[in-house]
Order: structure tokens, then C-alpha cells, then sequence
């Protein structure tokens, strides 16, 4: 099931190939000159023809609402999307795109920044520097990629933002390199951890930081998790007015609700959009999404990816 958010017919006006087979998408709406705000860490949906939902982070100024970017990097092992797009799009295109939202957001009253961005998790760290430069808050970005020759978006990185302000560390260049652990671990008064990026990035910048409190420590993942590789066993999910819900192994909670007649909303299906986030009351979960934070999960669940010993009461 889409999620219901307003779709928009949006013009594709500009699409340029950036380094790492990366390509970068601006869009336009072709009647208002105004597009819906969105905020530092926001995403869009993209609506492909065959059905397929894909998420993209909006990598442009959030002060420019004439028009939305989004960088979109060509995965040879993915789903087929990012090929369709690199394919088929081209200046005069039209793309479905939702109004954004965000599971990723900046709080900028929270004091100093530390930004990290892994190859093209750069697109929502991108946006959250500019906010902070403009606002003349303290912020650092790193930016970790395998050389300088494949990454994306380092021009608008390196124009756009002071660069006293940004590290950028290659794999091949000895003298860039900057071990995660020894960068995370001090951490100055207030400070807090926002960080994007391929899955072994994630997982690495993930246990240089375990020692940061609860609440500092934000992130976005373009993938779920690994999985422990334990097969899924049956649950079963309990509703607000009593009635019950069997899960089988081989059945997504999210399936298994929507046999039930529980009409929730999702987009990915794959743990990575919250479209189908929750209520939890009451259960052991198994978390297995991308985007519910260590707080947000003692009262959240999102019933796509999401499984549960026993039996799981929710707020449905």
C-alpha cells in the first residue's frame, strides 16, 4: 500500500552525473513556484512506474523552495530503482514525489554538531551543514570516502560550506585518514552525533559512539541492519480491543495485519521509511528497522521488517 502523502507531477530541470556514479536530480514544480518546506534531514518518496516506492534524501537548500535535489547513486546489486532512474531520467522528465518528511531531524538548539558522511550519505548531511553555517552554529563535517576521484557531491561540499569547518578523509590520501574511534571519543559539552552512509560505514560509526549518551546520538541508514541470521519464529500481535493476530515465520507482521483488515500505510517495506511505524503497548520486539532511534523503540515498532517473542500488544 503507497503511503498517502500528497503526491506532486514534478519537472525534472536539471540532471547531472556526479563522481561514484552518482547521479543528481533537480525538480520543479510545473505551475507553483514554491515547493512544501521540509527541514535539514527530510526525504522524499519517489514513485517509479512499475510501483516501486524509492527514498531519497533532499540534498539542496532548505531556504530554496523553487525547486527539490536529490543524488541518486546507481546500486548494481539494488532493486532495480536507482538503474531506472539513471536510465530513464533526463531534463523534461516527470517524477512522482511526495511532500517530504523526516525521521532524520536537526536540532539545532541542542549545541555544537558532529556530522558524518559516508559516500553518498552525504545528501541529508549536506543540508544539515548549510542550516548550521547559516544560523552561525558550531558544527564539524567529516566526510569519509574512498578517494577524492569518486565522490559525489564534493564540489557543493567544498563551495557551499566554510571549509574551516569540514574534514574530508579519502582512503587513499595516508594523510586525510581519521580512525572513528579516536574522533568520537571525546565529545565536547551538548554535543551531537548525526551520521549517514553505507552499511559498514554505519555499523563502524555506530560502535565508536556506543559511549555517548542516550539522546546525542542520531542517524539515517539507507539500509536495515543485518539480520543475526536466526531464523524468524511465529508471534503473536494483540490489538487495542482484544483481537488477535498470528504471525507466521514466513509472514511480516505488516502482512499479517493487513490480512487482518488493519488498513496501515507503508512505502518501502523494507525498514528504511517509517511509513508504517506504531504504537507499541506491551511485548518483547525484535527490532530489525533503520530508523527508530533507542528511545523511540521502547514504544515504537515498525511491523514491515519488525518481529516479537511471544506475544506483542500494539496501538492499533
Amino acid at each position: 500500500m503507497a503511503s498517502p502523502r500528497i503526491i506532486m507531477k514534478l519537472t525534472v530541470v536539471a540532471a547531472r552525473k556526479e563522481p561514484g556514479d552518482v547521479l543528481v536530480i533537480d525538480v520543479k514544480h510545473p505551475r507553483k513556484s514554491l515547493l512544501p518546506p521540509f527541514e535539514p534531514g527530510s526525504h522524499v518518496d519517489v514513485h517509479l512506474p512499475d510501483g516501486k516506492v524509492r527514498q531519497y534524501s533532499l540534498c539542496g537548500d532548505p531556504m530554496d523552495l523553487s525547486r527539490y535535489t536529490i543524488a541518486v547513486k546507481r546500486e548494481q546489486a539494488g532493486r532495480g530503482g536507482s538503474a531506472w532512474i539513471h536510465e530513464t531520467v533526463a531534463v523534461g522528465s516527470t517524477l512522482p514525489v511526495s511532500a517530504p518528511r523526516n525521521h532524520f531531524p536537526l536540532d539545532i538548539g541542542q549545541g555544537p554538531a558532529m556530522l558524518l558522511a559516508g559516500g553518498i550519505g552525504i545528501t541529508p548531511i549536506v543540508a544539515m551543514a548549510r542550516v548550521m553555517e547559516r544560523l552561525g552554529r558550531p558544527y564539524e563535517l567529516h566526510y569519509f570516502t574512498r578517494s577524492r576521484a569518486l565522490t559525489p557531491l564534493l564540489s557543493v561540499t567544498e563551495q557551499a560550506l566554510d571549509a574551516s569547518n569540514v574534514r574530508l578523509h579519502f582512503d587513499d590520501e595516508p594523510e586525510t585518514r581519521q580512525d572513528l574511534e579516536s574522533l568520537l571519543a571525546g565529545r565536547s559539552a551538548d554535543a551531537q552525533l548525526y551520521y549517514c552512509g553505507p552499511p559498514g560505514f554505519m555499523a563502524a560509526v555506530d560502535r565508536a559512539a556506543a559511549h555517548w549518551p542516550d539522546g546525542t546520538v542520531h542517524f539515517e541508514a539507507f539500509q536495515p541492519p543485518e539480520r543475526d541470521g536466526v531464523p524468524p519464529a511465529p508471534f503473536t500481535i494483540e490489538l487495542r480491543d482484544g483481537t488477535v493476530v498470528p504471525v507466521a515465520a514466513d509472514t511480516s507482521a505488516l502482512a499479517a495485519l493487513r490480512t487482518a483488515g488493519v488498513l496501515l500505510m507503508a512505502s518501502c517495506e523494507n525498514g528504511v521509511c517509517g511509513t508504517c511505524e506504531c504504537g507499541m503497548l506491551e511485548g518483547q520486539p525484535i527490532h530489525q528497522d533503520a530508523v527508530l532511534s533507542k528511545e523511540a523503540r521502547a514504544l515504537r515498532f515498525m511491523p514491515c521488517v519488525s518481529r516479537a517473542t511471544g506475544v506483542l500488544r500494539l496501538d492499533l
